[in-house]
This record gives structure tokens, C-alpha cells and sequence, in this order.
């Protein structure tokens, strides 16, 4: 029992190696700036499109 209670014990004190908050933390991070550039990015589209519909529709009307 002794053992195990040294390994459990370094194991905790190990800080060589990312821990599980360091990953969550980039991968809010990650997602952030995933979604920020779709909202950016979409936006933008989404202007073009609308131009290029208007157009379509009034070669077609003229």
C-alpha cells in the first residue's frame, strides 16, 4: 500500500505534462475563433449572394 501511495503522490505532483483544464481551456479557444469567423465570414456571403440575386432578378425582369 505504501507503493501505491508514492506513485498517487508523484503522479499529483507532476506538472510536466498539460492538464485536462489547459486543454479545455484551448478548445474554448479554438471554438471561439471557429465561430467568430463564420459570423464574420457568413455575414459577408451572405451580402454577395443577396447582390447577386437583385441582379439575377432584374436581367430576368428587363
Amino acid at each position: 500500500m505504501p507503493k501505491l501511495h508514492k506513485q498517487l503522490t508523484r503522479f499529483m505532483r507532476d506538472e510536466s505534462g498539460p492538464t485536462a483544464v489547459e486543454y479545455a481551456v484551448m478548445l474554448a479557444l479554438i471554438i471561439g475563433v471557429c465561430i467568430g469567423s463564420v459570423t464574420l465570414f457568413g455575414s459577408a456571403t451572405e451580402a454577395v449572394w443577396g447582390n447577386n440575386a437583385g441582379s439575377i432578378t432584374s436581367a430576368f425582369n428587363n
